[in-house]
């Protein structure tokens, strides 16, 4: 009688076999899982660390020479270039705020109607978008009310009009300290304001809540002081 053998993968090699996708898997998991605990974890624990006081940043090719801790998002405190850096002050101190736990997100509207003693800034890469000056004599006259009025101390306002993607905000402008802000208005939360201006290749927006108009020539003057100290700091 003739015998037959039939040759197979034995236990071990279809255990193997079996096995080696799932430890895998596991693995790029447990890699991701400590990623996002990384990135999410809370920033208060800066002040111990070794990382630098200030970080050299470029946005949009433009150098600046950024606070460590007014930065508020961990994953954008690194040196080198960036799309965009999110930071906020004390006023009128204009020092980093004290640590505080991750944000999620790069601005929220409770953070910034909750906290009255900031000015928060963002600066991003404008490729070669319409300049805020640009904006403000070509868009902006588009959607205004005819008639100017006056504003807190000698600022000159304008309303826009409903309707319009600006409605329910005002423009406020003066020239002496320079000075351009659109501000929504006061409602269920505290109205906000944005000045905006432009450094080479980037865009630098400032927001703040509108009642510090009544003081704006300091806000003003606030503005410029810290735009010279993020560019010219080393």
């Amino acid at each position: 009688m003739t015998m037959f053998s039939i040759s197979g993968p034995s236990a071990r090699d279809w255990l193997h076999g079996h096995l080696t996708p799932i430890v895998l898997g596991a693995a790029l998991t447990a890699g991701a899982v400590a990623l996002v605990a990384y990135l999410l974890w809370p920033t208060w624990e800066l002040e111990g660390s070794s990382m630098p006081g200030r970080l050299p940043v470029s946005v949009g090719g433009t150098l600046f020479n950024l606070p460590t801790p007014a930065i508020r998002m961990k994953i954008q405190r690194h040196t080198g270039a960036q799309e965009r850096v999110d930071l906020s002050f004390t006023y009128p101190a204009l020092e980093p705020p004290e640590p505080q736990p991750h944000v999620s997100s790069s601005e929220t509207l409770e953070e910034l109607t909750r906290t009255t003693d900031r000015i928060f800034l963002s600066i991003a890469a404008h490729n070669d978008s319409l300049a805020p000056d640009m904006r403000v004599r070509t868009i902006y006259p588009r959607y205004l009310e005819q008639a100017a009025s006056s504003g807190p101390n000698g600022l000159t306002m304008r309303s826009f009009r409903d309707g319009t993607p600006y409605g329910g905000e005002d423009l406020f402008l003066a020239n002496t300290p320079a000075l351009t802000a659109r501000c929504t208005r006061d409602a269920a939360t505290p109205g906000m304001c944005l000045s905006e201006r432009r450094i080479d290749g980037a865009d630098l927006t400032f927001r703040f809540p509108k009642a510090w108009l009544s003081q704006w020539q300091e806000v003003a003057n606030a503005m410029d002081r810290l735009t010279v100290q993020l560019r010219g700091a080393k």
